[in-house]
């Protein structure tokens, strides 16, 4: 029997936005019907790909329109608490690009809504995909190393001048801090490969290039995609960067795991080179990346040697796709969950504990370097992502046993009749002896 052909509408249509383009597979069953963005000029790539679906500069008319079953939110990361929910709320199935939210609350809130709504919900965190994080975890998880107790990634960032310091990423009340719209990726493939939570985070930072150098006017637009380039260093001999700038442009956060292992991550937005550059380190012995995605080695030492030397050395081989190749399997992963119900490597809990660990990172290092908490999430709400987004059903309540009937009571023995007993014979008087003779 052939399947329903499931209608995907997009909410972002332009650069990330094209990531649901992906999603455009008539011939499996998908067909997106419907983008959105804020103008018109945005749709280029759009209409190239599919010139039969509606144009529209309102988002809701994506999430209004009934023939729509899924949608795709790469917004700005300030507008995904309101358009998902939004979304959820109309009972479609939510593709979020990361991060979940930029506040706990937010994430908080979207969890809440997919666990009332019943709507399903999938989180964009596509480095789960990459094949050079899948071979440190398949490492990890064959026990080569022993047991993790400590793990690291330092994230250098060339671009960070085009992509996050001249656009609305450079505001603290629109991005929150970059430890969310970079940083979460990183830290969720921490908590995934070491196998826990953070429970408690310490964080410094600061804002040391990006605030001296020369700004753009406020009423001055930039389109950073068309600006990006690797001539575009060293940033500070280049200008037109945000009117207001007061992210830091370098972060450092120190990580307490809830099974007690530990952990830290490192990111610099000025550095003349891009990979991030993970180490986990076991009982037995270490496993590190070179190279994040495309050509790069998966090196592993078990012996006592030089690192120039390990082991071990797997060599990855580039894979076609955005991101590695990332990208489409993430997308076919999406496509899946939402018609077989097959449960993804991403998970909206995981999503929301690295925003959790990177907004209490941020505000560690903006008040005095403090550790933080991290808050724990409702029980029902774990249960029920990690059940696959299917509430438990609840075991009917045992019924009650019917009253026992009363029995008639027992009638009263009727009294017993006294009897007299018969009075005693008077015993014949004794014969005197006859006299002897």
């Amino acid at each position: 029997m052939k399947k329903k052909t499931i209608k995907i509408g997009l909410i972002g249509v332009y650069h990330r936005g094209q990531l649901g383009l992906e999603a455009h597979r008539p011939e499996e069953g998908f067909e997106v019907v419907i983008g959105a963005d804020v103008s018109k000029d945005k749709f280029k790539a759009f209409a190239e790909k599919v010139p039969k679906a509606k144009q529209v500069l309102d988002w809701h008319k994506v999430i209004n329109d009934p023939e729509v079953d899924a949608v795709f939110v790469t917004v700005p990361d300030f507008m995904h608490e309101e358009v998902a929910c939004a979304a959820l709320e109309a009972g479609k199935a939510v593709y979020l690009e990361k991060p979940i939210a930029i506040t706990i609350e937010g994430a908080d809130r979207i969890l809440r809504t997919a666990y009332r709504t019943g709507s399903k919900l999938f989180l964009g965190h596509n480095m789960r995909y990459f094949s050079s994080i899948l071979k440190m975890k398949e490492v990890i998880d064959s026990g080569m190393i022993g047991e993790v107790q400590c793990g690291w990634c330092r994230h250098f960032i060339s671009y960070g001048g085009d992509a996050y310091f001249r656009d609305w990423h450079s505001e603290q009340k629109y991005s929150n801090g970059l430890l969310l719209q970079k940083g979460a990726h990183d830290i969720d493939v921490m908590h995934w490969l070491m196998g826990s939570y953070t429970k408690r985070v310490v964080g410094m930072g600061m804002l040391s290039v990006y605030d001296k150098l020369p700004r753009r006017k406020p009423d001055e637009e930039v389109d950073v995609y068309k600006i990006w380039s690797d001539a575009n260093y060293p940033p500070v001999e280049l200008s037109g960067f945000s009117p207001v700038i007061d992210v830091e442009d370098h972060n450092m956060v120190m990580m307490q795991l809830e099974n007690g292992a530990q952990a830290t991550y490192v990111q610099c937005h000025y550095a003349p080179d891009a990979e991030r550059n993970y180490t986990f380190i076991g009982t037995r012995g270490r496993v590190e990346n070179i190279g994040d995605f495309g050509d790069c080695n998966i090196h592993v030492w078990t012996t006592r040697g030089p690192r120039a030397t390990p082991d071990i050395i797997y060599h990855l081989k580039p894979e076609t796709g955005s991101h590695g190749g990332a990208d489409p399997k993430i997308i076919s992963a999406f496509l899946e969950f939402i018609r077989d119900g097959k449960a993804p490597s991403t998970s909206p809990i995981a999503a929301r504990m690295a925003v959790a660990t990177g907004v209490l990172g941020h505000y560690s290092m903006r008040h005095g370097n403090v550790p933080q908490d991290i808050p724990s999430l409702e029980p029902e709400l774990i249960a029920y992502f990690e059940n696959g987004q299917k509430k438990a059903v609840k075991a009917a309540p045992a019924k009650k046993a019917a009253p026992a009937k009363k029995t008639a009571p027992a009638k009263k023995a009727a009294p017993a009749k006294a009897v007299k007993a018969a009075p005693a014979k008077k015993a014949a008087p004794v014969k005197k002896a006859a006299k002897r003779k």
